[in-house]
């Protein structure tokens, strides 16, 4: 019962960093309609640019603002820049640009930085949390820091003026345009808080996996596989889908003999295949009905 509740309690300290990536995910499918495939890459880069700031000399709470100001203002700029001067292409064409955006991230942090492993500090430290076995204290800070950003979320969603027009422009642009509501610089921002939120998880979970170009790759992965369980239409739908696939892979990987370690991440591949067939939509997302 006790390693029950130490990897039930596990999984959802990850499974927020999973919910941060597919709210991130859903934002941006939200905004253009398309799945950020860079979305990783660019939470790698925010974290490399943190660990820089701490190797200069930066506490590591000044370090974490700046790198979520700096990757607000990337999201921001590739939204105005790039993908703006995209409006309208083709679908291929967005998912080929997104492809592209992820390989030239990966190759410059290489090149900058090198592929060699680096250590990232944590602010919490890694003695167990109040003494107990069942979590660690960073795992407690990755679940309490991830919570409040949530809840933060959520308040600017359903209370703030902004947060309500977005969701407006999300949900029908062309009544949202009507209404005076400019769905356009909504999108950029869209994009800048989908970056910084990027941000926060790549810094999270850089301690545990520590810090390389391609650190990112299973847990975007995870990410997908949460903003699809949830629905790609629903933001609370990606933050519900995030804390099941993180529950299901440590619940997966330590009662499953032949899941194991090696197998966790074909866990989440088979849940994004199994939702796609079974309920396309998501646990919360809406279902598309289109007259032809």
């Amino acid at each position: 019962m006790e390693l029950f509740v130490q990897q039930l309690i596990a999984g959802l300290s990850t499974g927020t960093i999973y919910a941060c990536v597919a709210l991130a995910v859903v934002m941006i499918y939200q905004a253009i309609g398309h799945v950020n495939f860079a979305q990783g890459e660019m939470a790698m880069l925010s974290t490399f640019v943190a660990w820089q700031l701490i190797e200069y000399g930066a506490p590591y709470w000044v370090a974490f603002p700046l790198t979520v100001g700096l990757s607000f203002l990337m999201g921001v700029l590739l939204e105005r820049l790039l993908m703006r001067r995209l409006h309208g292409a083709p679908p291929l064409s967005q998912v080929t640009v997104f492809i592209g955006l992820l390989l030239i991230i990966n190759s410059v942090a290489g090149y900058l930085w090198s592929f060699t492993v680096k250590p990232f500090p944590t602010p919490f430290g890694t003695a167990p949390f109040l003494g107990a076995g069942w979590v660690s204290q960073h795992q407690a800070g990755m679940l309490a820091t991830t919570l409040a950003i949530l809840v933060l979320l959520f308040i600017f969603f359903s209370s703030s003026k902004v947060g309500l027009s977005m969701r407006a422009a999300a949900s029908n642009p062309t009544s949202a345009r009507w209404l005076g509501i400019r769905v356009r610089a909504l999108e950029g921002l869209g994009w800048g808080m989908a970056a910084a939120i990027g941000a926060v998880a790549g810094m999270l979970i850089a301690p545990v996996v520590f810090l390389e170009p391609n650190m990112m790759a299973g847990t975007l992965i995870y990410g997908f596989a949460g903003a699809v369980l949830g629905g790609l239409s629903s933001p609370a739908g990606a933050v519900l889908g995030g804390l099941i696939v993180g529950v299901l892979e440590n619940m997966a990987g330590t009662f499953i003999p032949v899941v194991g370690g090696e197998l966790k991440l074909t866990l989440a591949l088979v849940t994004i295949v199994m939702v796609l067939v079974v309920r396309p939509q998501g646990l919360l997302g809406r279902k598309l009905v289109q007259r032809v």
